[in-house]
């Protein structure tokens, strides 16, 4: 298990480093003072995110530990491979990297005090959450923002290997997720886990282009991307600050993993597509 736990920390701290090294301050400082993007990023990420969770865990049966494990995962937005999809669903990498800094940020600051309230069973204190929060999550991605502020070439320069390190790191983890939890993974089906992670990763990505009201195409798929996909490994943060946790808790994270990498491929396919069709029409409008 603390090969498990070491292996985690690398990978997060790597990855969010390796999100640091790409975030342009600038842009982001830019974006964000796009209010109405702030507020559906904010609004989703730790409103309505944490409240429909915690409404399918009261909605479908499941035993404790997997409702929590499902209200953990809908705390904490944006996987480190956030720029990754966007890029491809052709969005507003300057937006992506407002919507990472608030996500990050906002990660730290309200996970500490949701968590005692909605994850009922998971007695932790506010700073025994937001201590490894604050090491694991945001320290690293700042050191990486500092970074590519003060030295562009030298970010570019150290950027692969902080890539590779976190890709070992993460790897490692899947191996050990698949030893440690693989018979258990076989048997989650039938407490309703898949079913209601489906329900919320599939709800989440509709639900947050379709509604992202006022935002151009290209700013939607940003919210969308970046609240449909979930940093796992903020997710297990506040498990691992508590001894002798059910392990069925950490199971439905890892279950979030293969379901929220579907769901978020699928949706950039379909605004990919959506911004093809909104080129054409712009076109056709303007000849």
């Amino acid at each position: 298990m603390l090969l498990f736990k070491v292996s985690l920390a690398i990978f997060m701290a790597g990855s969010l480093l390796e999100m640091g090294l790409k975030l342009s301050l600038g842009d982001g400082i830019r974006s964000l003072r796009n209010i109405r993007f702030v507020v559906h990023t904010l609004l989703w990420s730790f409103v309505i995110c944490p409240a429909l969770a915690y409404a399918i865990t009261l909605i479908l049966p499941m035993q404790s530990p997997y409702a929590i494990g499902l209200i953990l995962v809908g705390m904490a937005p944006c996987a480190p491979f956030v720029p990754r999809l966007v890029d491809k669903a052709k969005g507003d990498i300057g937006y992506t990297a407002a919507f990472m800094l608030l996500a990050s940020a906002g990660t730290v600051v309200c996970m500490p005090f949701t968590v005692p309230l909605l994850a009922k069973g998971l007695t932790a204190s506010a700073w025994a959450i937001a201590k490894p929060l604050l090491i694991v999550v945001l320290l690293p991605m700042a050191v990486g923002v500092l970074i590519r502020s003060k030295s562009d070439p030298f970010a570019s320069k150290i950027m692969p290997f902080v890539k590779k390190g976190a890709g070992i790191a993460g790897l490692l983890w899947c191996i050990l997720c698949l030893i440690i939890y693989g018979k258990s993974l076989l048997s989650v089906t039938g407490e309703l886990a898949v079913a209601s992670e489906l329900i919320f990763f599939g709800i989440v990505c509709v639900g947050t282009y379709w509604l992202g009201l006022g935002l151009r195409h290209e700013q939607k798929v940003v919210l969308s991307v970046g609240v449909t996909t979930r940093n796992l490994g903020a997710c297990l943060t506040p498990l691992l600050s508590v001894p002798d946790m059910d392990q069925r808790a950490t199971l439905m994270i890892v279950l979030a993993l293969p379901i929220m990498v579907i769901v978020a491929l699928l949706g950039t396919k379909w605004f990919s597509r959506i911004g093809v069709a909104t080129a054409v029409r712009e076109t056709v409008s303007q000849a």
